[in-house]
């Protein structure tokens, strides 16, 4: 067997010959006795050999192409199993004697050891599974009776001996049984062992055969060995001559074990030199052809290094000569042929020194080089063989052999001539220069002092401007907030009256004050400009929306103009632009008694960077006289004197619109007639974008629910404090007061809060010194909020850098302080729906889109009354719905405006979302104008869907009412 061996490993250790004649895995399998299949990776079985169908008593059409799990009576399908059966295919894990004990079909109740290994097959590449199963029932069985055998041998005090002898007779029982586990072990290391090395397949499926006859042969002897130890009360003394053979026969088997232990060492060892000599082979290789290509790299640089090297010394516009020990010229390029004149044969071979106008110093410059090895900027002066001089500098160094033996010179001059005439022209113009110098110095010296007096009087009107709009504005701030305060309690009608007049008179100052300090701003060039991406359309819908009350009440027709191609989306500064056009349209309002008021907004220009628009505010008012439209711009002017008493106004508006306009690069033109009206109309560029637009702040509906929230108020001003305090606990919020930062801290220090107003002006310790201590030494977030009356000059950027999280100007809108209030603390449904926008489906139904509060309180919620106006609702609804579906189809636009203006008034009654009325109201102007009416269909079925929901809502409230279960 040895030698068989050894003449099978002499092969070729390369793998490639052997893989030629592998032997198929069917073939393999089937000279094996124990049970074996093979399955695909779908665990499919592809074969099994004879020992398969005898063991389980089943024919060849009911395993192959079977599913292995859905054998016989499903006896395979575990879970476990089918776990490590995936574990060979994702992770390359085989398994080892997994142990299954159940009843098959046939043969009975038995207990299996299952092996099993992922192996390639060559011609197809295909993965299968080998799965080999070891029948160990009888084993088991015979270990059960023999320690029954045990316990009774053991009862027996006259059977000492013989227990004993039984004891031993065990341990070489088990001793064999570890054996058997080696050969186990031994087939499933041939088989992975067959998986690894393709081209030694053949001798380890012999050495695999080998092993199964062992295997059969020990399975015989444990055959034997079992019916020796049923006798064995029997048979003890013929025992003791049977363990001596065993005992000769387990010595052979360990001798065995030895051997193909050691033939597998010298197989593995030979792998291991193969590949060496491969890995060395292949590195041989790749040394070779790199030498070759370098060889290859190496004669083409060299055929071209000559061309090459001439190439660059011609190319140079600099002269360049090559000298000898002797100081002989021995190669120059064109540029040294066109600086003398003398062309390049006969310079060859000459003096060097003998083209320069210093001879002498020419010589002692290239000996300077042999004895230093270089020299740099040498001056010396070439002269043409016309007369012509060039000044140069030579830089040289020395050129050796190999052998670093000095050949030579290499010398290139710069041509020095007009940087010389250059350097004579500087000479002279510097005395000039200092002379212009002196008097320079001395105007700018009085330049300086002109500019500090003149920027010491702008800080002075600005410091003017800042201290008196602080000064105005905290008195405004709680002359209006008190009012708006006392407007809400129950008032007579004529105190109504007074104190609406109040407000509408603070409003106006308010107005005053705003525009006197943003012309203050604009004339001390502190007027920035943001670039934010914003809705365009959008923008200009949400401006306009503000002056339908002021022109409902005029009478007036309001009609505005949308480009359609202009960009959903720009970038530049919606804040500005707002201004800009406020003050147009308020101004267009202002003077116009009847007729109509035009907004137009068209696109002039587009390239891929910049959309320029044009806007337009037409009015059919006064008008101006001709020789006052181009005074109508400057600062307090208006058109005639009477303009002032008669309509009010400070006639700054106009004068702030021009310096909005102008330094973002627009500019404005106003034309007019008396009596007949006037249109104001800039043009703005705005950059194009793809990003989103920024979410605009959304007002927020007080809701009552939310009254937990901790504020902490920091204002030095008692007017003002007890304002904050009435608006706080109108929102039913805690809050606490502190006169100046310090005493913010302290409270801070004792107690906690969700929120802090912060007012800037305070005595001992300021807002932005107070925010800066709470964010760097108290290291904490709570949200601050900035509280002022400067808000034109307020320095936004530092208190950001402070740390501020948001500011709110003085006089306070009630509904902007809660608003920022809540979205810094607490985030409540906010009544601007996402989804509110053209076709879009109505928002998740979780979310009620009725709200009976305003009915119950009006109704003090009668149940009657209450099912009364839900029936009212439900029974009008839906028939206005069809009508203004069915308009929309005939593109009846008046029959539509008709039906959306009679649903309009249910909306607020149900405590619909104003989003909802804003909806329809689209759907009215977009039909009124008979404009975009493209858009008009997507609104429609989004105000259907919300009717719908409605609807069902309201049903459910009626019969609550109904039923009695409505909420008291």
């Amino acid at each position: 067997m040895k030698s068989t061996l050894t003449a099978k490993k002499k092969k070729s250790p390369i793998r490639k010959k052997t893989e030629d004649h592998t032997f198929p895995i069917v073939a393999l399998i089937a000279t094996i006795h124990v049970p074996m299949l093979v399955l695909n990776k779908d665990f499919i079985i592809q074969s099994a050999n004879k020992s398969y169908y005898k063991k389980f008593l089943v024919k060849k059409d009911e395993t192959e192409k079977k599913m292995f799990f859905e054998l016989g009576n499903q006896q395979w399908n575990i879970p476990k199993l089918r776990e490590v059966f995936n574990n060979i295919l994702t992770k390359n894990k085989s398994f080892e004697n997994f142990e299954v004990a159940c009843t098959f079909p046939g043969i009975g109740e038995k207990i299996m050891l299952l092996n099993a290994h992922l192996i390639l097959q060559k011609e197809s590449r295909e993965q299968l599974i080998l799965l080999a199963i070891a029948d160990v029932s009888e084993l088991r069985r015979l270990g059960i009776e023999l320690k029954v055998k045990e316990s009774k041998v053991l009862r027996n005090e006259e059977k000492k001996k013989w227990a004993a002898e039984l004891v031993i007779a065990n341990k070489e029982l088990a001793f064999q049984n570890d054996e058997k586990e080696k050969r186990a072990e031994e087939l499933i290391i041939a088989n992975k062992e067959l998986v690894f090395q393709n081209n030694e397949k053949g001798k380890r499926a012999a050495e695999l055969i080998i092993a199964n006859k062992e295997l059969i042969f020990q399975n015989n002897e444990k055959g034997k060995r079992a019916a020796e130890l049923i006798i064995a009360n029997k048979e003890l003394a013929f025992q003791n001559d049977q363990k001596e053979k065993r005992a000769a026969e387990l010595v052979i088997a360990n001798k065995e074990l030895l051997f193909q232990a050691e033939e597998k060492e010298k197989r593995a060892a030979e792998l291991a030199i193969a590949k060496i000599e491969l890995d060395f082979q292949n590195k041989e290789k790749e040394k070779q052809e790199i030498v070759k290509k370098e060889l290859e790299a190496y004669s083409n640089a060299t055929k071209l290094s000559s061309q090459y090297s001439r190439s660059l010394i011609e190319a140079s516009l600099d002269p360049l000569v090559t000298i000898s020990a002797e100081g002989k010229i021995l190669d120059v390029n064109n540029a040294s042929v066109k600086v003398t004149g003398v062309p390049r044969d006969k310079l060859i071979g000459t003096n060097f020194s003998n083209y320069f106008t210093e001879p002498l110093k020419a010589q002692e410059g290239y000996k300077q080089v042999f004895e230093k090895g270089t020299v740099s900027d040498y001056p010396l002066t070439i002269r043409h063989k016309n007369g012509n001089l060039t000044d140069v500098l030579y830089n040289a160094s020395v050129y050796k052999d190999e052998k670093g033996n000095v050949l030579g010179v290499f010398a290139a001059a710069r041509d020095i001539t007009d940087q010389k005439r250059v350097e004579n022209e500087l000479k002279a113009a510097k005395v000039f220069a200092e002379l212009a110098t002196g008097i320079a110095e001395e105007a700018q010296s009085k330049a300086e002092n002109a500019t500090i007096v003149a920027e010491d009087a702008v800080k002075a009107k600005q410091q003017f401007l800042s201290n008196m709009s602080h000064e105005i504005r905290t008195p405004m701030n709680a002359i209006i907030g008190f009012t708006k305060v006392v407007l809400k309690t129950e008032l007579s009608a004529k105190q109504k009256e007074y104190l609406s007049a109040i407000k509408t008179s603070g409003d106006a100052l308010i107005v005053l004050i705003n525009d006197i300090l943003d012309l203050a701003k604009v004339d001390a060039g502190k007027m920035t400009f943001e670039k934010t991406p914003f809705k365009m359309e959008a923008s200009i819908s949400a401006m306009l929306h503000l002056f339908e009350t002021k022109i409902q009440e005029k009478n007036l027709e309001l009609v505005k103009k949308y480009d359609s191609k202009i960009p959903k989306v720009l970038v530049g500064d919606p804040v500005r632009l707002h201004q800009i056009i406020l003050n147009l349209v308020s101004n267009a309002v202002k003077f116009t008694a009847k007729g109509k008021i035009t907004v137009s907004v068209v696109l002039l220009t587009e390239d891929e960077d910049i959309a320029t628009l044009e806007f337009s505010i037409s009015d059919t008012g006064i008008g101006i006289e001709e020789n006052k439209i181009e005074h109508v711009f400057e600062n307090f002017h208006q058109a005639s004197s009477s303009t002032s008493r008669l309509f009010g106004g400070t006639g700054l508006g106009l004068a702030i619109v021009k310096k909005l306009v102008e330094p973002q690069g627009g500019s404005i033109t106003v034309k007019s007639k008396i009596g007949e009206g006037s249109t104001f109309s800039f043009v703005l560029s705005f950059q194009k974008t793809k990003a989103e637009a920024q979410s605009e702040s959304e007002m927020l509906e007080m809701d009552p629910e939310i009254k937990s929230i901790k504020v902490l108020v920091v204002e030095d001003i008692a007017l003002n404090q007890l304002l904050m305090k009435t608006l706080l606990d109108d929102f039913g919020f805690e809050r606490d007061i502190a006169s100046n930062g310090k005493i913010a801290i302290e409270k801070l220090q004792n107690k906690s809060f969700d929120i802090i107003l912060m007012d800037l002006q305070m005595p001992e310790m300021n807002g932005f010194e107070a925010t800066e201590y709470i964010r760097k030494t108290m290291n904490s977030k709570i949200p601050i909020i900035a509280l002022t009356a400067d808000v034109t000059t307020v320095d936004l950027a530092k208190c950001k850098a402070v740390g501020m999280n948001d500011y709110i100007a003085k006089p306070i809108d009630e509904r902007v302080l809660y608003s920022k209030i809540i979205s810094f603390v607490k985030k409540p449904m906010p009544l601007k729906a996402k989804g509110i926008a053209g076709n879009e489906n109505y928002p998740n139904e979780k979310f009620k889109c009725t709200d009976l509060k305003y009915l119950i309180k009006r109704t003090k919620n009668n149940p009657k009354l209450m099912m009364e106006m839900i029936t009212l609702y439900l029974e009008q609804t839906p028939s206005l719905i069809d009508s203004m579906k069915k308009s929309v189809q005939d593109k009846d636009w008046d029959s539509v405006y008709a039906a959306v203006h009679k649903m309009i008034p249910s909306f607020s009654i149900m405590g619909m979302s104003i989003d909802i009325e804003n909806t329809a109201k689209r759907v009215q102007e977009y039909a009124g104008t008979k404009q975009q009416t493209e858009e008009i269909p997507g609104l429609v079925s989004h105000l259907e869907n919300v009717c719908a929901q409605a609807c069902k809502e309201l049903e459910l409230d009626y019969t609550n009412y109904k039923n009695g279960n409505h909420a008291s």
